[in-house]
């Protein structure tokens, strides 16, 4: 367990993974790992791609920022309708705090998560598109007008959950339209990897078709993967197996830049 000073001293707290071996002489690449949410927290646990990160020689920072539940609150709410300001920030401060550790390999620092830390992973490259040299977006929100309008009539509860912190697209639209990164990926320079759920109803597939057609349009490499019958989370164990195969796969090519994931 560990904190960080944010952007303004807001401490962020985090779980930190070191790899094996990782050491002054053997320097670890890195990834910054964003929780799903809003409002979600990285907690201490067995998380099976977390594991197979850190096996394969990758240390992960799983940060709690701002508007992660479990730290009281004034945290929690430290991000309503700010979403992709303060928090991301966090994010990207969390890359400081690697560079700070004598056994991270401080140029070579990835992001990467699902879902709403899917939107920070693509965020990040399309806002702050020298913070991170890759980003692994997991079924990540790209455009927020459109999340917001099509969350299905079964789903009232969510729904009013989602706006009180996200804001009402009624009114909000010009907000939501400004920290989507869909909108700004003519930004992004850094490589991505898109996975996705062919039956999403939470996060459509049409919001990872849109951006990655937008990284290629850049002349930015970018890689996806459509699981067929998949939905908000991976069900089938081969695909699970598969997804973070492919992880490692894109890591070890971009990231650490040897092409191989022995």
């Amino acid at each position: 367990m560990v904190r960080y000073p944010s952007f303004d001293g807001t401490l962020i707290p985090s779980i930190l993974y070191k790899p094996k071996g990782a050491s002054v002489d053997n320097k670890a690449p890195a990834l910054v790992l964003v929780h799903g949410g809003p409002g979600g927290q990285t907690r201490r646990g067995y998380r099976a791609f977390v594991q197979h990160l850190v096996n394969h020689g990758y240390s992960v920072l799983g940060a709690n920022n701002r508007g992660s539940s479990g730290y009281g609150k004034t945290f929690f709410h430290m991000d309503d309708k700010a979403h992709g300001e303060g928090d991301l920030q966090d994010i990207v401060r969390g890359r400081a705090y690697l560079e700070s550790l004598d056994w991270v390999d401080g140029d070579r620092v990835g992001i990467i998560g699902g879902s709403y830390g899917g939107f920070m992973v693509a965020a990040a490259l399309a806002f702050e598109p020298e913070a991170f040299d890759v980003g692994v977006n997991i079924f990540g929100v790209t455009n927020w007008v459109r999340t917001l309008k099509s969350i299905p009539p079964w789903w009232e509860s969510f729904r009013e959950a989602l706006y009180d912190e996200m804001g009402d697209p009624a009114t909000d639209e010009e907000r939501h339209r400004r920290i989507s990164p869909l909108f700004h990926a003519h930004n992004i320079v850094k490589p991505m990897l898109v996975v996705q759920g062919a039956n999403d109803p939470r996060v459509l597939p049409v919001e990872s078709d849109e951006i990655v057609a937008a990284v290629k349009a850049n002349g930015v490499p970018v890689e996806y993967i459509l699981f067929p019958g998949e939905g908000h989370g991976f069900r089938v164990k081969a695909n699970r197996i598969k997804a973070s195969d492919a992880y490692v796969k894109f890591l070890d090519t971009y990231l650490r830049g040897d092409g191989s994931s022995d």
